[in-house]
């Protein structure tokens, strides 16, 4: 199969598996193998795709035509770098999920994993796009496809943060995003994916910079204050879809795309030109260090590291702001990075909760003790996103400090560093806590086998991505120009 053919199917891959879940009915044991199946098969299927892109391919499907408007796929590093994230966090985050679903005695577990396949199916949508119009369709689908999650368990509390959630981000896709790829075809013709840009001569200073605050603000995934507040509101849903939302798709497909635009609708050069960069970017700057502040007065665990979260996903939109090979890298790594670190802090609340019963922070007094491995790996990754080596978080905060240096915004060199300073203030005191505090409760044990494993392979990744970032960084050479 060529690797033209292959995009399409691996587009329609998680839709197939929704649909077979869909149809298991009572039968748990199926429902689940059907889950590890679909996502193992997706991740084969977009790693035999990494020697065509490494090489300089980029292949291409049409989907549906529309005139100047075609739903099409094309993939570049960029996308498959998200592709590679997505499929490979399927694979961990199914078996967790089917580890706390059944742990938790959870209702409607069908419904769950059909909602959260359709999701990475919109991810690899959003991966594959080609132009503006199908990363629209896609960015949508993954809206509407995780709202069943996060109002999974039905109580008030989960209709109002649903409400919130499709609330901000329609708004903003809307109201905003929209209009953007709108005015984008209007000026340049085309809403095609292109290397160096289409916004290129096409608008004045003025209108460049409008139509960068369009998309930044537009894209609401990306959480740039004062669009954030879905990301905490929909902690109320089941840790599994926590995970989803802040590691695998939903926030990932947010940041993704606005590197995307950057390079491929803009152009590192316009940016540059026009300064259509700077109020984004710093924009990022003061959501990076205040979420950090609000993380430190959080007890509840999901909402720290939700905050957590909408801190990090800036570090992505400050490295395409920049404008720069540096930035670029940066951000493409955090991507990786971060996603891995943080998948494994929010299993690791997951395993707390469901083995202790506890959520805040300052319940969790030698709680260490008696679950090790959970707290280990929560350490390993708050290590990760605070960016300390031998942990994969540091090479991407190193390039986004190199690329702030080289663009003359030092202000942004201590943003990251003062930011670093706060995960240790927000993270470290839980590890801490939970080994050296006096335990109040001896009771409790690790959490079932199926969630154990998965938050510490995903912690040994983060060290392991350290020693391989390497990869990552050769594989985004041609979107960088290093």
């Amino acid at each position: 199969m060529s690797a033209t053919t292959t995009i399409p199917w691996l587009l329609a891959l998680p839709f197939v598996t929704a649909l077979a879940i869909s149809l298991t009915g009572s039968r748990p044991n199926l429902r689940d193998t059907l889950t590890v199946i679909g996502a193992a098969i997706l991740f084969a299927g977009v790693g035999t795709l990494i020697p065509v892109v490494s090489a300089g391919g980029r292949p291409e499907a049409l989907l549906v035509g529309f005139g100047e408007l075609p739903i099409v796929l094309k993939l570049e590093p960029l996308g498959l770098l998200f592709a590679l994230v997505a499929s490979s966090l399927w694979i961990v985050t199914g078996f967790y999920a089917m580890g706390y679903m059944r742990a938790r005695g959870e209702k409607n577990q069908t419904r769950f994993f059909a909602c959260f396949a359709i999701a990475i199916g919109a991810a690899i949508g959003v991966a594959t796009a080609g132009n503006l119009v199908t990363l629209f369709v896609f960015y949508e689908m993954l809206t509407l496809s995780t709202y069943p999650l996060v109002t999974h368990h039905g109580t008030d509390d989960a209709r109002k943060a649903g409400r919130i959630y499709l609330g901000i981000l329609l708004t903003t896709s809307i109201g905003f995003f929209l209009f953007a790829i709108i005015a984008t075809f209007a000026l340049a013709g085309t809403t095609e994916f292109r290397e160096g840009g289409i916004l290129a001569g096409t608008a004045s200073d003025t209108a460049i910079c409008v139509l960068m605050l369009l998309y930044a603000f537009g894209i609401g995934k990306a959480a740039l204050m004062p669009f954030h507040r879905w990301l905490p509101a929909a902690m109320v849903a089941p840790t599994p879809v926590s995970a989803l939302l802040h590691a695998v798709a939903v926030v990932k497909a947010g940041v993704f795309s606005v590197l995307k635009i950057s390079v491929y609708v803009f152009g590192l050069d316009l940016i540059s030109e026009t300064g259509a960069g700077l109020i984004p970017m710093y924009v990022a700057g003061f959501t990076i260090v205040a979420a950090s502040v609000i993380a430190m007065t959080k007890d509840n665990l999901k909402a720290r590291l939700a905050y957590s979260t909408i801190s990090q996903l800036s570090y992505i939109v400050l490295g395409a702001m920049l404008a720069n090979g540096l930035g670029i890298a940066g951000g493409g790594m955090h991507i990786v990075m971060h996603a891995f670190g943080k998948i494994t802090l929010f299993f690791c609340a997951g395993a707390i909760y469901v083995s202790a019963h506890k959520t805040l922070v300052s319940e969790l007094d030698g709680l260490g003790r008696s679950m090790p491995f959970t707290f280990a790996a929560f350490g390993v990754a708050a290590l990760s996103i605070i960016g300390l080596p031998p942990l994969g978080g540091s090479w991407s905060k190193w390039y986004l400090a190199l690329g702030s240096a080289s663009s003359g915004h030092a202000i942004l060199v201590a943003v990251l560093m003062v930011s670093s300073l706060l995960n240790i203030a927000y993270l470290l005191p839980i590890p801490i806590r939970g080994f050296l505090r006096t335990p109040s409760d001896t009771s409790h044990g690790e959490a079932p086998v199926l969630c154990v494993v998965p938050l510490c392979v995903t912690a040994v990744i983060s060290v392991i991505l350290f020693f391989r970032a390497e990869d990552i960084f050769e594989l985004l050479k041609p979107v960088t120009g290093l």
